[in-house]
């Protein structure tokens, strides 16, 4: 009776000595995970899948701004198509979808959350030379540049993450404890590198920038005061841009604010000093809000601007499906 019921609280009852144990959470609790981030999920997809669709449908969207706008939604989408559903699987701590799954499956983590961060530092150096040289910005930033630049954002972060990831493709259970789990550990130099690649070297590009647009911004506002008697058209040049700037700055203010809010936990460990393991339940929540800055995403690039908010209207309503749909005036 006793070995039954010790059977009963393993993950594969037959390996008695060798299998992982379900965990003991109460039913209520594991239900109210399951709500809270199945939701988040869902939103998740439901919110890049909007931006997809207003950018891929509408041509006059199709600018290179938006093609970055439209590289970030695709990752923020398989974040939550993909690595959110299977980590809410997660719950029960038994891997039952074998070694080559695990290993895939950290691989893909790694090259989404690599590929989302790679777009967001392309959006800011996209906004920076639009606001500090915004007469050679059509020259500089083309579409065929865009996409090239979004090609080699995805093909970098699949070979980064291949680099990190190295051991664990190579052998993934090899950091298992027991069998029914799926656990990767980056060493200290992993972690470091993966440090200074994935968060300290992007932040400090888009807080240089912002910085640099701030600046941009105040000089501009000094010339207007001293260029009081300027020309008409010349000053409403100006206060256009000054605008465009500012909408610019916060932006990238808020950008910045969510992404440390998101990514400092997670990297915390590699900032300490220590391994970092995902089998450990505090790296397992800071995986999920390290997740939820791909829901925010959309919210913070796409909700502030007005295009966004008419093509929901017009995806909503159905008049998307209308011939022609895709010459309607968005913007």
């Amino acid at each position: 009776m006793m070995e039954t019921l010790e059977g009963g609280e393993l993950c594969f009852p037959q390996l008695l000595n060798t299998s992982c144990r379900k965990p003991t959470r109460p039913h209520s609790e594991a239900m109210f995970l399951y709500i809270l981030l199945s939701s988040i999920s869902l939103l998740t997809v439901v919110l890049n899948q909007l931006v997809i669709i207003s950018i891929s449908h509408y041509r006059q969207l199709h600018t290179p701004t938006n093609l970055l706008l439209l590289s970030l939604a695709v990752s923020d989408l398989l974040v939550g198509l993909l690595l959110m559903p299977i980590e809410i699987i997660r719950i029960e701590s038994c891997w039952f979808l074998g070694d080559l799954i695990c290993a895939l499956f950290y691989y893909a983590s790694f090259i989404v959350t690599s590929a989302s961060v790679g777009n967001m530092v392309l959006i800011s150096v996209d906004r920076y030379v639009a606001i500090c040289d915004p007469l050679r910005y059509p020259t500089k930033i083309t579409q065929r540049r865009v996409k090239i630049c979004v090609c080699l954002c995805w093909v970098c972060s699949a070979f980064y993450s291949s680099l990190i990831l190295k051991d664990h493709l190579k052998q993934p259970d090899r950091y298992n404890s027991c069998v029914g789990e799926c656990v990767v550990v980056i060493s200290y130099i992993a972690g470091a590198v993966d440090l200074v690649v994935t968060f300290i070297g992007p932040i400090t590009v888009i807080i240089v920038l912002y910085m640099r647009v701030f600046v941009v911004a105040v000089s501009q506002a000094r010339a207007m005061r001293s260029h009081i008697v300027a020309v008409t058209l010349q000053r409403s040049v100006t206060v256009t841009a000054k605008k465009s700037e500012r909408k610019a700055a916060r932006t990238l203010g808020i950008v910045i604010v969510v992404f440390l809010i998101c990514f400092c936990p997670y990297y915390y460990p590699s900032l300490a000093g220590q391994d970092t393991s995902s089998g450990a339940l505090y790296l397992a929540f800071m995986i999920w809000l390290l997740y939820c800055n791909s829901c925010l995403n959309p919210v913070i690039y796409a909700f502030f601007y007005p295009w966004f908010r008419k093509s929901i209207k017009l995806i909503v309503t159905l008049q998307i499906l209308q011939p022609d749909s895709c010459e309607a005036n968005i913007l």
